[in-house]
């Protein structure tokens, strides 16, 4: 009890002062794709669509960075490591392997999914996503340090430099070539601007529990989830993009604004609780069932509630917004609310499994959802019958898989117990 103490009350404060970053941020990336698409046309907007849902495709993905890292970071004296930095040194070469892999295949890549302007808007999407590999990797080791306050700090400077950035581009132009540098640069300038701020309470401090070889094997699972895990959340405008390329811009464009706003509020929050609920869960073993269940209730009554209010009136907004619905219905916008409750309660159960090293766990799970959700978005069905049939099913896969695995591993660690207890 009073080993756990020092944990749970820094956990404590640290969810409220997440959520509140979050919240921030989701404003202002909610008012980021707002502007554009009332700056530059639905159109327009579209290619913009596609360049953000590329980098945060992979930003997506290089998160599991930053899940591993907060996983496998704990708290040293400090000096007391006489070693070099093995998670600096890992970040540096990553994010170095990573920009040059964009340069080089891009020619393979950007005219199929970027179309017009394909060649220029891979240049700020390199820089984006590289500088990300640094910005996991340093958020990762804060949470597992869990220093909350450098946490906040970075979440919102990202979200509030993005926006203001956006904001002086339409100034002068809108060039979705700009808007894309505005998008890209926030991720580098975050860590210029802070590391003053957070280097006092982590250099020297903290220490990962895995050796280069076991640190990349980890962070390869855990990249694979997250990619997994983009591919049905950020990415996802990308793969409607592509599987609905005969059909008209302006609708693929309100297809992805609605998806965007709409799924938005429950898996951004949860997801950047992730990191968190992976150390929560590392820290706090025989508790962490009562906080799975707990925060999987919440889910569940947040999505009847939000999906009830989507059914209401989820369409007059997107007149509001649009003009006109474009054939948007109550169904399919309350089908995009489950779809995102499901998603952030699998955010939820691979934070426990992770949080347990089960990594070959955590990612099975969110490649059999993103496998799904790619099936479905590929059969020769009407587009919008694809797009809920694969926000559906796809999490709902991924999700049954990690409830059967920690039903199991609770019964299994449960029974083990029971010599033990008799035994005191």
């Amino acid at each position: 009890m009073t080993s756990q103490a020092p944990v749970d009350q820094p956990a404590r404060r640290g969810a409220p002062l997440i959520i509140a970053a979050t919240v921030i941020a989701g404003i202002a990336g909610y008012a980021v794709t707002f502007l554009v698409l009332r700056f530059v046309g639905a159109a327009a907007y579209a290619v913009f669509a596609a360049f953000w849902a590329a980098m945060y495709l992979i930003v997506g993905g290089v998160s599991g960075v930053q899940q591993e890292i907060a996983r496998a970071t704990h708290p040293i004296a400090f000096g007391s490591r006489n070693r070099p930095n093995k998670a600096r040194n890992f970040a540096l070469i990553t994010a170095g392997a990573l920009f040059v892999l964009i340069l080089v295949t891009s020619p393979a890549w950007a005219p199929f999914v970027f179309r017009a302007d394909g060649e220029a808007l891979v240049v700020p999407l390199a820089v984006g996503t590289s500088s990300y590999v640094l910005v996991a990797t340093l958020s990762g080791a804060l949470y597992g340090l869990s220093q909350w306050r450098s946490i906040f700090l970075m979440i919102i400077t990202d979200g509030l430099l993005r926006l203001i950035f956006v904001l002086i581009v339409f100034i002068f132009t809108r060039d979705i070539l700009w808007i894309a540098w505005a998008a890209a640069l926030p991720l580098p300038l975050t860590i210029a601007l802070l590391w003053r701020f957070i280097r006092p309470g982590l250099v020297g401090r903290s220490e990962l529990d895995v050796g280069y070889r076991d640190l990349t094997w980890n962070v390869a699972r855990t990249v694979l989830a997250s990619i997994s895990t983009a591919a049905l959340v950020s990415g996802f405008p990308l793969i409607l993009a592509v599987a609905g390329k005969s059909a008209s811009a302006t609708y693929v464009g309100h297809l992805i604004f609605a998806i965007t706003i709409t799924r938005a509020p429950l898996i951004v929050t949860v997801m950047a609780l992730q990191s968190f609920f992976v150390v929560h869960f590392r820290e706090n073993g025989r508790s962490s069932g009562r906080t799975l269940g707990l925060a999987l209730g919440v889910l569940l009554l947040g999505g009847v509630l939000l999906a009830t209010l989507a059914w209401w009136i989820g369409p007059s907004i997107l007149n509001w917004l649009f003009g006109e619905s474009g054939g948007i219905g109550s169904e399919f916008v309350t089908i995009l609310v489950i779809s995102s409750a499901m998603v952030a309660g699998l955010t939820v159960t691979g934070s426990a499994v992770l949080a347990r090293s089960r990594h070959f766990v955590y990612s099975f799970g969110w490649v059999m959802a993103a496998i799904t959700t790619i099936l479905l978005m590929s059969l020769p069905i009407a587009l919008t019958v694809r797009i809920e049939s694969a926000l559906l099913a796809g999490p709902v896969v991924g999700l049954l898989f990690h409830c059967v695995w920690l039903g199991w591993y609770a019964r299994r660690h449960s029974a083990s117990d029971v010599p033990q207890q008799m035994k005191g």
